[in-house]
């Protein structure tokens, strides 16, 4: 874990939310995330392992 300085210390303080940030907390606040990735995960991409080749079906 790296130490704060002083300088960086204020800069945090003083940081200004941005609208990415504001809208991110609005979608946390509203949106269910569990139901959401339970209906995007049957039609994302599975991962295979380094090096594999994938199976053509």
């Amino acid at each position: 874990m790296k130490q704060l300085t002083l300088a960086s210390a204020n800069d945090t303080a003083k940081k200004k939310t941005t609208r990415r940030e504001k809208f991110l907390a609005q979608m946390d606040a509203v949106t269910s995330w569990a139901r959401l990735v339970a209906v995007i995960e049957p039609h994302y991409p599975k991962a295979c392992a380094k090096g594999a080749a994938r199976r053509s079906d």
